[in-house]
């Protein structure tokens, strides 16, 4: 995954190309020796990056540019241009920056440029911060104060005893056994010791006293801080019911649970999955990958409908069935049994292995017990700023306000807990950031891919660009006549620009960034 490891195409940029042949605003991929590198023109000015994005090695040649960055397809990261810097999770490596000259009519691409080292965390900063959550946000928080130059004490408290981990695998290619565990942990132990991040990881905060700036963990030690940040995520909902606690009942929400699912998968015949969420239905996938019968159970007449509508919850649940697995829609489970799921309608589900994926709820206690202030979330300003001022929220667990609606929203995606995540970094060493970033998720289903960006809770309207069942389509959701959200299939520049056009406004502040 990422730059240098790709094959090359394109032209040797050691050779030159003309410059003429280079539109202003265009992306050329070549390669210099056996590197992959992209050519890049903005107006007379020219540049050149590594042609992968360093997260899941996208080719960086199919993004756009935007304002002196690039953004790639896949995922929404984002690089600056100049520095090769990520300015945008999910990636969290630079690219490689390489020099160019033009002699004559001609470019030419002469070998990477040294970047230079981070600078000092200029004016004071707190000289002790704790990061609570070892997930998305927490990981995103101490990797961008030491980016930023932070050089004070930085504790990581994680509740599980692995390292930081890509969670969006543990329901995808690893669980489906197509993606090895070493690609599991976000970053490996030396990583933080090179940093000096101490991690007390498989370790809980119990209490939280914000007039001491004190926090007690379950090992029965304490910790002082000056600024912290909250970024505990939130736990799976098990439905009370009889034989939700047996041992093959099983939530998916650490690497944990998915190892201990791989496991059970070796011996099963037949799985149930209770929900259709992305979680349930991306288990549903994997499970199916690896050759079980999979039920999905559901109260929902249409999967996913919720959230992405009609029409493209009836698409995934056929996708579903083409690959096999049964749905039981409008239905509960009653009963868990040794081998059995028994619905409200009294029909009964072969079953060795259950997996629970009903939703989850923020990990809000810790924050009640100190006298946060918490409304379905704990609630933060635009700068995610609790109530109290030394302490910050991020990720799952924070309700924010949303820049584009001006209502407070509380967003369970793992992008949006890393941007949240990196702007309260910043605003802990005094930036003064605003989060404004745009919500944006991904979901994968067998050989479909949805993007999403926005954030609809209703609609009035749906239009369709293209073809669901080619797997290309643009799918907007509206309400009085204005975009809130747009899902795509197999258009990942569509995404990108539907994501460029929502910064632009409406909304208090709102000052659009401009294609290139």
């Amino acid at each position: 995954m990422g730059d240098g490891n790709e094959k090359t195409t394109g032209p040797d940029f050691r050779t030159g190309i003309p410059f003429a042949s280079l539109p202003d605003g265009g992306l050329l991929e070549g390669h210099v020796g056996d590197e992959a590198v992209l050519l890049v023109r903005r107006g007379e000015r020219l540049q050149a990056v590594g042609a992968s994005c360093t997260h899941y090695g996208a080719p960086l040649a199919d993004g756009i540019l935007v304002d002196g960055a690039l953004r790639c397809p896949w995922h929404h990261a984002e690089f600056d241009l100049a520095t090769g810097e990520p300015t945008r999770p999910p990636a969290r490596d630079p690219i490689a920056c390489w020099t160019v000259e033009r002699r004559g009519g001609s470019v030419f691409v002469t070998g990477r440029a040294t970047a230079p080292p981070p600078p000092p965390a200029s004016g004071p900063h707190p000289p002790r911060i704790v990061v609570l959550g070892g997930g998305a946000a927490g990981n995103a928080a101490v990797e961008t104060l030491r980016r930023e130059g932070y050089s004070g004490a930085l504790t990581l408290v994680g509740a599980d005893p692995d390292l930081p981990c890509d969670r969006p695998n543990l329901s995808k290619d690893y669980l489906a056994g197509t993606a090895s565990e070493e690609w599991i942990p976000l970053r490996p132990r030396e990583f933080y010791e090179e940093r000096e991040i101490v991690l007390r990881l498989g370790t809980r905060a119990t209490s939280l006293d914000t007039a001491a700036r004190r926090i007690v963990l379950s090992d029965g030690t304490a910790l002082g801080y000056d600024a912290l940040l909250l970024a505990t995520g939130a736990d799976p909902v098990r439905l009370g019911i009889p034989g939700a606690d047996l041992a093959h009942v099983r939530t998916l929400r650490t690497p944990g649970d998915s190892r201990a699912l791989v496991a059970a998968s070796g011996n099963a015949r037949r799985a149930v999955v209770i929900g259709a969420s992305f979680i349930g239905l991306e288990a549903a996938a994997s499970l199916r990958t690896r050759g079980l019968g999979v039920d999905v159970v559901s109260p929902e007449t249409v999967p996913l409908e919720r959230v992405m509508g009609r029409e493209i919850g009836a698409f995934v649940k056929r996708v579903h069935e083409e690959h096999g697995v049964v749905f039981h829609l409008g239905r509960m489970p009653g009963e868990i049994g040794s081998s059995t799921v028994t619905l409200d309608d009294g029909a009964a589900l072969p079953a060795e292995l259950v997996v629970m994926g009903v939703g989850v709820r923020p990990a809000t206690s810790l924050a009640e017990g100190a006298g946060l202030a918490v409304d379905r979330g704990v609630l933060v300003d635009a700068f995610l700023r609790t109530s109290d001022p030394s302490v910050f929220a991020a990720g799952d667990v924070a309700r924010y306000p949303d820049a584009r609606s001006g209502q407070t929203v509380r967003i369970e995606h793992w992008a949006v807990a890393q941007r949240q995540g990196r702007t309260a970094a910043r605003n802990m060493l005094g930036r003064g950031e605003r989060f404004e970033a745009v919500p944006f998720f991904w979901s994968a289903h067998y050989d479909v891919t949805i993007a999403y960006v926005g954030h609809a809770e209703g609609w009035d309207a749906v239009e369709i660009e293209g073809s669901l069942e080619a797997r290309d389509a643009r799918v907007a959701f509206l309400r009085s006549g204005r975009t809130l959200a747009v899902a795509t299939i197999g258009r990942d520049r569509e995404s990108l620009r539907a994501e460029l056009e929502m910064e632009g406004g409406p909304g208090p502040g709102r000052a659009g960034r401009s294609p290139q």
